[in-house]
């Protein structure tokens, strides 16, 4: 069954190519250099795993997230994947980068198999090229240039062609797999090598024995000697499936092998709804097998034997036999060169196909309830609106045991496992709890007069009047670690302000959480809009979320710097209110108040080191060195068990000193602080702007002048004078609550409330008016007067 090489005949034409190939695998990453024992080590600055992976082959993956613990692979080309859009030859760029993914994988310690069109692409373009060069000297010039640039070509029947390329295509991917130091191996098939027992044994055991030897095995049906594909009880059970094309042979190979993921590369993202192309298609994340009725298939692909009806008939045999199958895009630009790896990561692309289905809705359905859900809260009278916040408030000291009893959950399974900063983060107490009441109500105070307020009215013309109104963003995505009291108070400023919200918190609060959005939507209840707001509890990735471009419109990242990085990579077409980091000074003037500084100081740095408005860097003013100040702030940061870093100007001035900061731009989040010493306030700002992050800078002083110049100068989100940095929050700014803290300039900036949630529409009315009735000699003119707003409601 193992095919020999044959480069007689095809030699030519693909040497070439090879030259090609060299370079583009290349220039796409380094060559694997063998180590001193023969195995492979590094590849692009990606170590391999070397610790075998292992699973029982029996059942499919349930879901996506288990998907990296796949060892053996089948990977299915289609011909759309492999053949150019002229459907003569094959798109060599993107057969590349596949076997670049596929070269990752097999290093990691998984066994791959390749199952590919292409032979008769390539035959059928050799077979041309051949045919035009075997036109004779005297033709061509007797046609003339122009009549030989349209000589009919034949046409090329498919066994021929296929015979011409399946060894030039070995060739290739031989040339191709030799740049990672990896082997491939031929094998050519047809219906009879399964059906027939001895044929199909020795496949069997021709497979293992070149996987037991590391190579990847190529597979593909004997299209130079393949039969039509008679009529059988195809896809009756998990022994009976006949080879017609290459989804049915992947999966035959797949279940045959016992194979643990089957992935399936189309030109298509995958399966949807109805016919892609058409408005309200929409691709099916997962699909399990009693869904078939619900999908209506299209023609199929412009190359090839079969269509997506095939694949998916293919696909849910495969489930039936024990192997998971992912139907996706092989050919899109932008997503080719990663399709593979991102599949065995787990991630969501194309269609996943399931025997288990959630008992819940899936985040595409939740992110459909919280749209249409947020579009009617959005319609609700203000007061209808301010009723749900307070009836929520309520339910938070009502239910307070259920809470505390869910949250003391949570901190039984997070012991040993969170620092001691992120568990009181995440704890909950009574305290809490009225606090959250407390500030949830100054939201439904504030609520009144949001949604629908006037702020501009010009009169265009006679008759012709304009309004800008305030109105709901859409659809937010909360993304938050550790802190349960941010749900309820992000579901407050959502409800307030009319938007629906995705909700996705971190797994350490999986208990509190649950809780509080019962509670959020019991509330919700009272007017009819419980959909409005939606906890995600899917196993979604945050980066899978940050995908959902069409049913989000901001997402709003609460948590760790790293979270927040995170968060602005993925999101790619979603706008993103966060802060990057919170490296918050505070400036110690020479003429600071000694009774005020420590106070200020102990505030910033210990009453909650862990938040992202805590004191990071202290910078104090040269002369306060070797003063009874300066003994007072060091004294009480030791009896604080602070532990201190010197920037270079600070390690300077002394003889034994702390340990040198690594970095004057670091987030320390915990009961660690870095000193410098300034030379003036100007040194100062010239300072924050150079290391801080723009949250939250503080100058003490007791000279007006100076705090003003400190004041006026420092761009910053926030900006204090003798205050502490802790006092950058939202509920201690008066604004009930917020949804985050953002250094961005765009939007909204510093803590974010309910008026951070709102964007306007313009509403024109008029009567029958026409531009043409404004051009220089038509019969109106522009006014553009501006009219009286209506007064906002602050009570």
């Amino acid at each position: 069954m193992l095919s020999q090489i044959c480069r007689s005949g095809c030699q030519s034409f693909t040497q070439r190519l090879l030259p090609w190939v060299q370079s583009t695998t290349l220039s796409r990453s380094h060559r694997v250099q063998p180590s001193a024992t023969g195995h492979v080590r590094s590849w692009s600055n990606i170590p391999f795993i070397t610790v075998p992976l292992s699973r029982t082959h029996g059942k499919s993956f349930a879901h996506r997230s288990e998907l990296k613990h796949a060892k053996r692979i089948v990977v299915k080309l289609g011909s759309a994947v492999v053949t150019r859009g002229d459907e003569c030859g094959l798109a060599l760029g993107r057969l590349a980068s596949i076997v670049e993914q596929v070269s990752v994988l097999q290093n990691q310690g998984r066994e791959m198999m390749l199952v590919t069109s292409g032979a008769v692409a390539f035959g059928k373009q050799r077979l041309r090229h051949e045919i035009l060069l075997s036109q004779s000297v005297r033709q061509a010039l007797h046609s003339g240039q122009n009549q030989l640039k349209e000589m009919a070509i034949p046409v090329l029947e498919a066994r021929a062609c296929a015979a011409a390329g399946q060894s030039g295509l070995m060739a290739l991917y031989e040339a191709m797999f030799t740049q990672y130091s990896i082997c491939a191996a031929q094998i050519l098939v047809t219906n009879l090598d399964f059906h027939d027992e001895q044929k199909r044994r020795n496949l069997n055991g021709t497979l293992h024995e070149l996987l037991r030897m590391n190579i990847v095995p190529i597979v593909n049906t004997n299209d130079a000697v393949v039969p039509p594909a008679e009529p059988n009880s195809d896809l009756q059970g998990v022994n009976v499936i006949s080879v017609k094309d290459n989804d049915s042979l992947a999966a035959r190979l797949a279940v045959e092998m016992k194979t643990d993921l089957l992935i399936v590369l189309s030109d298509v993202e995958g399966l949807f709804d109805s016919p892609p192309g058409s408005d309200d298609a929409k691709l099916i994340d997962i699909f399990y097998p009693g869904d078939q009725q619900s999908v209506t298939f299209g023609t199929k692909s412009r190359v090839g034997m079969g269509g997506m009806e095939a694949k998916v008939k293919a696909a849910l045999w495969a489930l039936q036999g024990g192997t998971s199958v992912v139907i996706a895009n092989g050919t899109h630009p932008k997503v080719s060169g990663h399709v593979i790896t991102d599949i065995v990561e787990g991630k969501k692309v194309g269609t996943f196909f399931s025997e288990v289905k959630p008992a819940g809705p899936t985040v595409e359905q939740q992110g459909e309830m919280a749209r249409s859900g947020g579009r009617m809260l959005a319609t609700l009278e203000p007061e209808q609106r301010a009723e749900i916040i307070h009836h929520l408030a309520d339910l938070l000291t009502d239910q307070r045991d259920e809470i505390l009893l869910a949250n003391k959950k949570d901190l039984e399974e997070a012991e040993g496992r969170l620092a001691a900063p992120l568990l009181k983060r995440l704890s909950l107490s009574t305290s809490k709890l009225n606090s959250l009441a407390i500030g949830l109500r100054q939201i439904a105070a504030s609520s009144q007069d949001s949604v629908g307020r006037v702020l501009r009215r010009t009169r265009i013309a006679k008759n012709l009047e304009l309004e800008q109104v305030t109105v709901p963003i859409g659809v937010l995505l909360v993304i938050f670690e550790s802190r349960p009291d941010c749900l309820p108070q992000v579901a407050a400023l959502a409800i307030a302000s009319g938007n629906g919200l995705l909700l996705k918190g971190g797994k350490e609060a999986s208990h509190s959480n649950r809780i509080l959005h019962l509670l959020t939507q019991e509330a919700l209840s009272i007017h009819g809009v419980k959909e409005a707001v939606q906890l995600v509890n899917t196993r979604e990735e945050v980066e899978d979320l940050c995908r959902l471009d069409k049913m989000i419109d901001l997402i709003i990242p609460r948590g760790s710097s790293q979270l927040v990085r995170d968060i602005q990579k993925a999101a790619k077409g979603i706008p993103v209110m966060g802060h990057s980091e919170g490296i918050c000074h505070m400036y110690v003037d020479s003429e600071a108040s000694v009774d005020k500084v420590t106070r200020l100081v102990r505030d910033s740095k210990c009453e909650y080191p862990a938040a992202c408005n805590a004191l990071e860097t202290l910078l104090i003013h040269r002369d306060l060195l070797r003063t009874p100040l300066f003994d007072q702030i060091i004294d009480m940061l030791r009896v604080e068990q602070v532990k201190i870093h010197a920037g270079p100007k600070f390690a300077s001035y002394l003889t034994f000193s702390p340990s040198e900061v690594k970095s004057l731009r670091t987030e320390y989040g915990d009961l660690e602080l870095c000193i410098e010493v300034v030379d003036s306030v100007q040194e100062a700002i010239d300072h924050i702007h150079k290391y801080g992050s723009s949250h939250t800078d503080v100058i003490v002083t007791e000279n007006e002048k100076t705090a003003e110049f400190f004041l006026q100068h420092v761009d910053s989100a926030c900006v204090f004078w003798n205050a502490s940095t802790r006092f950058s929050d939202g509920y201690r700014f008066g604004l009930g609550a917020e949804v985050g803290i953002s250094t961005s300039r765009i939007h909204a900036r510093g803590p974010v409330g309910l008026e951070g949630l709102l964007t306007t529409k313009w509403l024109l009315r008029g009567q029958d008016h026409v531009v043409s009735d404004f051009s220089e000699h038509g019969s109106l003119k522009y006014l553009h007067e501006n009219l009286p707003v209506p007064q906002r409601n602050t009570n």
